[in-house]
């Protein structure tokens, strides 16, 4: 890895923690406030409920006085019913009284009512005092720890962005400019390469790109998201070894028609993936760059079968599982599609796992395996 996107990673680690910071710093006093706003809702709700008690005492007192007025006009009635000379006068003061009866009992129904109310309402308000004195109890807290906290990170804030000062001068002012403005738009601006892809966008690379990142030779952006790349072996490695280790490589047959090899070197083209076909009588052969998975020159056909054609392509190489039609193949014109090419990278690299972990079984390193062996 070169050691400017070392340094970009060291950054970045710095961009994220002043983010959090800055977001902890600006949500301190919304916390606070979302308590206070509480705090006044249970302010409102204990006035709601004292004012309930009020107004039933109101109420209360109201039935009273007019149960005493009843009461006075009964009396006055019955004094004025010894002075009547008829009986109609009579009855019509003894009506009187009784509607004045009836009006004292609904009355004092009321009272009864009021008073039931009147516990209930306490309770409320006795409640609502509770409930408004911890929640005051709890904002002065949340206040004290809300500026001891803001205080904790602002000193780590300064302390971060001076780090971050000092990083930023050992990083190329053009790949520097190109991380920021990458991070304003995405969040981020660099990313890791694992498993052909980038892992901030999740788009899968070409394998050139994929062959640069890994090399770390260069600087390499994703075409995608336009995130600075990088690749870390290890995390590669902790990835594959789940596979690995669910379940083995299948291989393919000694004897199929069609036999697809990796070559580290083929003539001047360097890394290639050929394509090897028998088929009535003749063999035929395919050169793909394997980084491109373009056509390397025209398909070249012989006599007889494969391995009889072309023994001096197979000397060396590792066998791949792989299997296309002519048919498909034709369609795919001068370059192979990504998915083929992504299955024959994957597969490469769980046979160089495989001969890497029976490798390391043996007290030293074997010879290059003979190609038919490797295939089986």
């Amino acid at each position: 890895m070169l050691l400017e996107t070392e340094n970009l990673l060291h950054l970045q680690e710095a961009d994220k923690e002043l983010r959090r910071l800055r977001d902890e710093i600006a949500e301190l006093p919304k916390r606070v406030a979302a308590i206070e706003l509480k705090l006044a809702d249970t302010k409102a709700h204990l006035e709601k409920a004292q004012a309930a008690v009020k107004a039933d005492e109101a109420a209360r007192r109201k039935c009273e006085t007019a149960i005493t007025d009843l009461r006075s006009k009964i009396s006055k009635y019955r004094d004025q019913s010894l002075d009547v000379k008829t009986n109609d006068q009579y009855k019509a003061l003894l009506h009187e009284i009784q509607f004045a009866e009836k009006e004292i009992a609904a009355t004092e129904d009321k009272i009864l009512e009021l008073m039931v109310s009147a516990d209930a309402r306490d309770k409320e308000v006795k409640a609502a005092q509770a409930e408004l004195k911890a929640e005051a109890a709890e904002i002065e807290k949340e206040k004290i720890e809300a500026r001891q906290r803001t205080a904790e990170d602002e000193k780590q804030l300064a302390d971060w962005r001076a780090r971050r000062d000092q990083m930023r001068a050992g990083i190329n002012e053009d790949l520097l400019r190109h991380y920021e403005r990458v991070s304003k738009f995405r969040g981020t601006g660099i990313s890791e390469v694992r498993d052909h892809k980038c892992l901030a966008c999740q788009v899968m690379l070409r394998p050139q790109i994929y062959n640069d990142v890994r090399t770390g030779q260069q600087t390499v952006v994703c075409d995608s998201c336009q995130r600075i790349l990088y690749f870390n072996p290890a995390n590669e490695m902790l990835a594959l070894e789940p596979e690995l280790k669910r379940s083995r490589r299948h291989h393919p047959k000694i004897d199929a028609p069609q036999a697809w090899y990796y070559r580290q070197e083929f003539a001047d083209a360097g890394e290639v993936f050929l394509c090897l076909t028998s088929a009535a009588g003749q063999a035929s052969r395919r050169v793909f760059d394997m980084h491109t998975g373009r056509l390397i020159g025209d398909i070249l056909i012989r006599e007889g079968d494969f391995r009889q054609a072309f023994p001096e392509d197979i000397t060396g190489a590792i066998r791949l599982n792989g299997s296309w039609t002519e048919r498909e193949m034709e369609t795919w014109g001068a370059e192979m599609p990504m998915t083929a090419l992504d299955s024959l990278h994957t597969d490469l690299e769980a046979a160089r796992a495989e001969m890497s972990s029976r490798a390391s079984t043996k007290s030293e390193v074997p010879a290059p395996v003979p190609t038919e062996q490797a295939a089986s």
